[in-house]
């Protein structure tokens, strides 16, 4: 096993610390080294890709972990947020903002599973999808939405801080779902021939 694909799966090791992490109250600011251990996973990803293409080691492994980490990673971010709906409301109060958020995470994991089977109906026809620039792009404000999210949770001692985190994640949220949306029809779109290929 390469570099790049050690690097990939220490990623999907720190997911369920990550979760435990999450959930073990005893802990001092429990929120916030569960964060830290995001940012840290979600770093992994761009350090293993810059790896492996500048030193030529990309792999057939590399190709099925890499998409498998990122999505269990954001997946399980996103899901326990929405189970401790306290680090969703530190700066607005309301059930508008559990629905939001339920709302915008439920469009993101959607994309994810369309995204995934399409490119397996594309790899079994023999064609090879890039990912594009947007979700790229999309791919950042998720992590930023998770990390301000986590953090914010664990700054009760210091309001503003708390309060201004909150609201970058609850936005940046919002700008990753409308990337999500934006992105993943076009992807669709631009590789539409996909479905020509599956009815011949």
């Amino acid at each position: 096993m390469n570099l790049p694909n050690k690097i990939t799966l220490s990623r999907i090791i720190l997911i369920p610390i990550f979760a435990v992490l999450f959930f073990v109250e005893s802990i001092p600011c429990h929120y916030f080294i569960s964060a830290l251990i995001f940012i840290l996973a979600a770093c992994t990803d761009f350090v293993d890709g810059h790896i492996a293409r500048s030193r030529g080691l990309v792999t057939n492994l590399g190709k099925f972990l890499d998409p498998i980490a990122d999505k269990v990673l954001v997946s399980t971010a996103f899901i326990l947020l929405l189970v401790r709906q306290e680090t969703l409301t530190v700066l607005w109060e309301g059930e508008w903002v559990a629905i939001y958020a339920g709302v915008c995470i439920a469009i993101i994991l959607a994309r994810e599973l369309i995204v995934s089977g399409f490119r397996m109906v594309a790899a079994s026809t023999g064609l090879v999808l890039a990912a594009d620039k947007v979700g790229k792009v999309k791919t950042t404000f998720q992590d930023i939405s998770i990390a301000m999210l986590l953090a914010g949770a664990d700054f009760f001692e210091i309001a503003i801080a708390s309060k201004v985190m909150n609201g970058i994640g609850i936005v940046a949220l919002g700008i990753a779902t409308v990337l999500t949306l934006w992105s993943g029809i076009g992807y669709i779109v631009k590789n539409k021939a996909v479905f020509q290929e599956t009815k011949q």
